[in-house]
């Protein structure tokens, strides 16, 4: 932008924002008490909301015709005429409304809106221009708080900061007597546009203690909550269409939520439904696009998209919105060209830019993605999503890259001297091994991005903090995940992660990102457990429970499983999916799953895939939950894993006595002398537990409690043995490492305790601990190069005791000699925490000397100077 240029928008938006104070300003007459014609009015206002169009146009047409009607009439029968689709009725009657009304800012906002839809961008800037004229010329007195939502609606369309127009319009709007319905609408709808999730759902929830049961509230408040509670978006939107079965904005955002489901076949009924109210609807038909895409047919996706832009010919919101729900299928390629297709019709329209932004910063394209993020957040700064992109990019800046032929990996400079080295070897051996195993050949650097806060990993990754459930994400050569700086106390292993989401490099990329989510996952976490039979997640007694209680989800609907609101639901999802992959190979054969990836990188359903290398999907999904049912009932065969009821009294005491063998209520004994600290009475309960089941994570698996009862005793060589069983299969357990590294050190088993320490590296590497035992192993061992990189990172984590570190370091180098300078400036450090250090006072005299003697050869050797 040149000077001239900048300078002509600096005064325009100037001018522009001296508006807002006259809605400030105006002075605000409540409505006098209804008459019986307003009673009239309000019935019939009430007929539309609950989706009775036709009649109120019918209604609305016989009052506009008697003398003294009104603007209210107008504005009703122009919005009803709009929501079935029939535009040029409705352009029509606008354009005669303001003939009549010319000052009316809400009519002159509808014949904009007409006209858009009649491809009469002349008329539509036309009567921009005219509302502009009216708040800038005219000081009126706006006697309802509707005029004053209309005035700030305006506003916003020409170009006023929105947080000017929200506190100055809609929010002075709410807080009249009686409340406006329209300023929660449009305080919602705004912080919905801008991302402000939080402040939206504030928003509806005071709307609807106003005005209960509206469904234009109600879907305002759904769509709040489309991206985090699922569960509570769907309650909303079944009460949105209680009260208006043929609510439109609740059965597209349905729709959108089936689409993300995949349950694709759901979606077109919901779609279906709008087009009987409005055959013409654009977002119904956008989103019928986007099916016709997923489906591999590009003939009815144009057709569908000619379709949505027939009558608003440079609509950018319908290739945002294809772009939109392609991204959400992770097709960030085919998004991003939508979105380029929504700023080709309209340069300016921001959510197209936002979400370009964001598309191009999954695909890699990060110096494109980050200037256009921070050119959206500079155009406005009230948008949430630019606004976070724009300062993560500011942190980001800080982070540490590491590279090879195949990775670029941004991380903090801490953690990347830590762990960055370990961290490259591991993404190599996975893409060694499945690059091998799934007959694909990346051509491209994998970009690898290592959060240590949660909120910059969310940010990164969905736009909003939040989502504290996910560790990582793979957008195909992009991956995110969390640190274990971000989890603490209790990290997962992140090796464990990284091998999970690289998979998905591997699966996105042999299926062009063509794949239902249930896959996807599915494939990933059956390669975590492929890699180490300890990772990913297995079969325990709630999956059991789950499987048993019939809560399998079939196949064709278990990536809607993935939109769960509940932690464990989710977790289940994972573990039915990777199941099922189980399944499959085990069925079928491995080569089978490559056919069917295969099947999906050519466009083909993933239905007709299934049927077309195993089985029928109807038959697959009996066959696979009879498997899965069968897996759950052989988890502890002949061990009584029945829940007790939740009774009490008489019913309860039968029941014990009936299962006095139950493994829960043995666990429950065992806990209660546990806390009674009644060891030897503990140990016959926990070493028949631990022989029954000891298939739980963690500290509830009664290897463990068996192990601390056994400390407790004295029997360390017991709970040596016992630990060592349990660290088979806990992968991510550092209480447990911990202590194998203290008992393995007190037997000088020098092996196992760089081995354990090696494991608690895996998870957490931002500790001291593993580090001091990998220093004093390789100390004992006479690995001196083990220790020396042990004390260099125990050193970087600032060790509250740090001199005997620096003094081992300092002798270790000395030995090497090569590094006296770096040996003596350890002894140094050393020397300066505790002077009277004798050892260390005896090295930096011996590497003085050493020094001294260096010198003098060198100087013994060189060449004499003759005149």
């Amino acid at each position: 932008m040149n000077g001239s240029m900048a300078t002509h928008s600096t005064l325009r938006f100037k001018k522009l924002r001296r508006l807002v104070f006259f809605c400030v300003c105006c002075g605000l007459v409540p409505l006098s008490p209804l008459s019986i014609f307003a009673q009239m009015l309000q019935e019939t206002q009430e007929q539309f909301l609950h989706g009775d169009y036709d009649e109120v146009i019918r209604l609305s047409k016989i009052k506009i015709e008697e003398p003294g009607s009104g603007i209210n009439w107008r504005v009703l029968l122009v919005k009803s005429l709009l929501m079935v689709g029939r535009y040029d009725e409705a352009h029509t009657n606008a354009l005669n409304s303001v003939s009549d009304y010319p000052g009316n800012i809400r009519m002159r906002l509808l014949a904009r809106e007409t006209a858009l839809f009649q491809n009469d961008l002349t008329n539509a800037t036309r009567q921009l221009t005219e509302l502009k004229y009216l708040i800038e010329q005219r000081s009126p007195t706006y006697p309802s708080g509707e005029n004053l939502v209309a005035v700030g609606e305006a506003l916003l369309l020409l170009g006023v900061e929105p947080r000017l127009v929200l506190e100055n319009c809609f929010r002075r709007a709410e807080k009249m007597e009686p409340p406006v319905r329209e300023a929660f609408l449009a305080s919602g709808e705004l912080a919905l546009d801008k991302h402000d999730f939080a402040l939206a759902a504030d928003v509806f929830r005071i709307g609807l203690k106003n005005f209960p049961e509206d469904p234009d509230l109600l879907a305002g408040l759904a769509q709040a909550f489309e991206t985090g509670d699922r569960a509570e978006m769907l309650k909303d939107i079944d009460a949105a269409l209680a009260a208006n079965p043929r609510h439109v904005p609740s059965l597209l955002l349905l729709a959108n939520h089936l689409i993300d489901a995949e349950q694709y076949d759901e979606a077109e009924k919901q779609l279906a439904l709008v087009l009987k109210v409005n055959p013409h609807q654009p977002d119904a038909l956008a989103y019928r696009a986007v099916l016709a895409h997923l489906k591999n047919n590009s003939k009815d996706e144009q057709q569908f998209r000619e379709g949505a832009l027939e009558f608003w010919s440079n609509n950018p919101h319908v290739d945002h919105l294809i772009g939109l729900q392609l991204s959400h299928h992770y097709r960030f390629t085919e998004g991003a060209a939508a979105q380029q297709r929504a700023l080709e019709l309209d340069p300016d329209f921001l959510p197209a830019r936002r979400q370009l932004a964001e598309d191009l910063l999954r695909l890699g394209q990060n110096d494109d993605g980050w200037k256009l993020a921070e050119a959206v957040h500079k155009e406005d700064a009230y948008d949430i999503t630019a606004y976070n992109l724009s300062t993560l990019h500011d942190r980001m800046d800080k982070f540490a890259t590491l590279t090879n032929a195949d990775f670029i990996v941004h991380m903090s400079p801490l953690e990347a001297k830590l762990y960055g080295d370990r961290l490259l070897e591991l993404l190599s051996r996975a893409k060694k091994t499945m690059e091998r195993k799934y007959d694909i050949q990346l051509t491209r650097p994998t970009v690898v991005e290592i959060f240590p806060e949660q909120k910059d990993f969310a940010v990164r990754t969905f736009g909003m903090p939040g989502n504290p459930g996910y560790l990582g994400v793979c957008f195909g050569s992009v991956i995110t995940a969390n640190s274990p700086a971000s989890q603490m106390p209790h990290p997962a292993n992140w090796e464990d992660v990284l091998w999970h989401e690289f998979c998905h490099v591997i699966t996105l990329t042999a299926t062009k990102n063509r794949m239902p989510r249930w896959l996807s996952e599915g494939i990933s976490v059956y390669e975590e457990r492929q890699a180490n039979p300890a990772w990913g997640e297995r079969m325990n007694l709630a999956y059991r429970e789950m499987i048993l209680d019939g809560k399998l989800t079939p196949l064709g609907k278990l990536s809607g499983a993935f939109l769960g609101s509940t932690n464990g639901n989710i977790l289940f999802a994972y573990y039915e999916s990777s199941l099922a992959v189980e399944f499959l190979v085990q069925q079928f054969g491995f080569d089978s799953l490559k056919k069917i990836l295969a099947d999906l990188r050519n466009g083909i359903e993933i239905n007709k895939a299934i049927t077309a290398h195993t089985l029928p999907l109807p038959e697959m999904e009996k066959q696979f939950a009879a498997f899965a049912e069968n897996l759950a009932k052989n988890l502890a065969p002949g061990v009584d894993l029945l829940k007790p009821p939740e009774v009490s009294g008489v019913a309860r005491t039968m029941w014990e006595t009936v299962h006095a063998n139950n493994y829960y209520l043995r666990l429950q004994k065992a806990q209660e002398l546990m806390t009674n600290k009644k060891w030897a009475e503990a140990k016959p309960v926990l070493e028949s537990l631990a022989q029954a089941y000891h298939g739980e994570s963690g500290a509830k698996n009664s290897l463990w409690l068996l192990a601390v009862t056994q400390r407790n005793l004295g029997e360390t060589n017991a709970e040596l043995a016992m630990l060592q069983k349990l660290s088979e299969r806990e992968t991510d357990f550092t209480d447990l490492l911990a202590r194998l590294i203290e008992l393995s050190a007190a037997r000088k088993d020098w092996p196992a305790v760089s081995r354990y320490a090696e494991d608690f590296l895996a998870i957490n590497p931002l500790v001291t601990l593993p580090y001091r035992a990998l220093a004093e192993a390789g100390l004992a061992a006479r690995k001196d190069e083990q220790a020396v990189a042990a004390y260099q990172k125990l050193l970087l984590l600032d060790p509250p005791d740090p001199v005997e570190a620096h003094y081992q370091l300092a002798r270790l180098l000395h030995s090497r000699g090569n590094a006296d300078d770096e040996a003596k400036r350890h002894v140094l450090q050393a020397l300066e925490e505790a002077p009277r250090f004798r050892d260390a006072q005896k090295l930096l005299l011996q590497l003085a000397e050493n020094s001294r003697r260096n010198q003098t050869n060198a100087a013994s050797v060189q060449p004499e100077n003759h005149p």
